[in-house]
């Protein structure tokens, strides 16, 4: 099964550095994801959207993990949709009102992309740009938590 998701990981720079990082981050998944086939597919999910977004893959992980669990159903109280919990006013701010924020792939673009967007905005300044992407700007308190994540995954 792994050897399958390695020949399928298509944003890595070879298939060495894809085994290495599938495995590795495939332990971490473990306690989040149970299922093996599901975790790998979604690791290769974030690889790739959080790549094609110029957004480093743990840090992606990382607020994953604190926006989520990793429950791709997750609803918030204000609506905050998905894996990364998207605020559907991005559906129409990028012009695709269609658009299901529940959807992995699709949750997991408009993540990546608006974490990049915020990054660019805050000139790099990280904690900023995680507490914009939180809606809490001015707070640094969910940025902290997600740089305490992103150790786990780095």
């Amino acid at each position: 099964m792994l050897k399958s998701h390695i020949e399928q990981a298509d944003s890595f720079s070879d298939r060495f550095d894809a085994e290495a990082w599938l495995m590795l981050m495939d332990g971490r998944l473990k306690r989040y994801i149970k299922d093996h086939d599901q975790r790998l597919s979604m690791l290769r999910s974030i690889h790739k959207e959080a790549t094609a977004a110029g957004v480093k893959p743990e840090l992606v992980l990382a607020v994953i993990q604190v926006e989520s669990h990793f429950d791709r159903f997750a609803i918030s109280p204000v609506g905050a949709m998905g894996i990364m919990q998207i605020m559907p006013f991005w559906k129409h701010e990028i012009g695709r009102p269609e658009d299901n924020l529940i959807n992995l792939n699709t949750n997991l673009r408009y993540g990546c992309i608006i974490l990049k967007h915020y990054i660019d905005r805050s000139n790099g300044r990280l904690a900023e740009a995680l507490a914009r992407y939180n809606g809490s700007y001015g707070s640094y308190r969910y940025s902290a938590k997600v740089m305490d994540a992103w150790d786990y995954w780095r």
